[in-house]
């Protein structure tokens, strides 16, 4: 999914779509490129960590300086967005599942809008989650606008339903969501943390001995799912 088809989802009108789009697409390729910041067009990079140095230098030109004041801080704003898109990934695998579900004749609209807000973590999935945990569903952490709205059951391994069940789901913090979704820790029966042999330093991201999270019965199919398949045991 491209950047503005993205904004469009997150639910902007059409006309802020198009003007961050044309922010990333015009003026700011074109100032990255005069300044030598830029070898290419903005919108054809892909790395997070390279895009933030590719912004910092941007932010710091007298000509973005001048028309970001200029325009209410509205190229600000379109860089920010665009380091949002390329952090979910939705160019890559993501874009490609909202492709599938959007190009899918057996699914009816409005259930392909639920499904691709589910996807990028928001709509009635993510509404649901922040209901049942209120917070991080293993530390407790309350700042929402921080919190990952995960999927216990890979995506690409779920149905439609099981896609938007919240009991395929789990509000985490970033880090844990990371490591989580790539199988570095799960959960128990009881719910206590297993960390895989395989993540070094683990406290060092915030994972410490004891961590634990509150499962129900309808969560259980899920996590057994995750244990067998995602966790990387040894």
């Amino acid at each position: 999914m491209n950047f503005k088809d993205c904004m469009l989802h997150r639910g902007l009108s059409k006309s802020s779509a198009e003007k961050y789009a044309g922010a990333i697409n015009g003026p700011l390729t074109q100032w990255g490129s005069a300044a030598g910041v830029l070898s290419g067009p903005l919108v054809a990079m892909d790395s997070p960590a390279s895009y933030a140095v590719v912004r910092s230098q941007l932010a710091e030109l007298p000509i973005f300086i001048e028309r970001n004041a200029r325009g209410h801080n509205m190229y600000s704003n379109a860089l920010a967005r665009f380091a949002s898109y390329l952090d979910e990934g939705i160019h890559g695998d993501v874009g490609q599942d909202i492709e599938i579900i959007m190009n899918d004749p057996a699914v009816g609209a409005t259930e392909k809008v639920e499904l691709v807000k589910a996807r990028i973590g928001q709509g009635a999935f993510r509404q649901k989650l922040l209901l049942h945990w209120d917070g991080c569903a293993v530390t407790g952490y309350k700042e929402l606008t921080m919190l990952v709205a995960s999927h216990v059951k890979a995506w690409s391994a779920s149905s439609n339903a099981e896609r938007l069940d919240p009991f395929n789901g789990l509000l985490l913090s970033p880090n844990l969501d990371r490591a989580f979704d790539r199988g570095f820790i799960t959960f128990d029966k009881d719910g206590a943390m297993e960390v895989s042999p395989l993540l070094s330093e683990p406290q060092k991201i915030g994972i410490v001995p004891g961590m634990r999270v509150a499962l129900q019965p309808k969560h259980q199919p899920y996590m057994e799912h995750h244990r067998d398949v995602v966790y990387l045991s040894k």
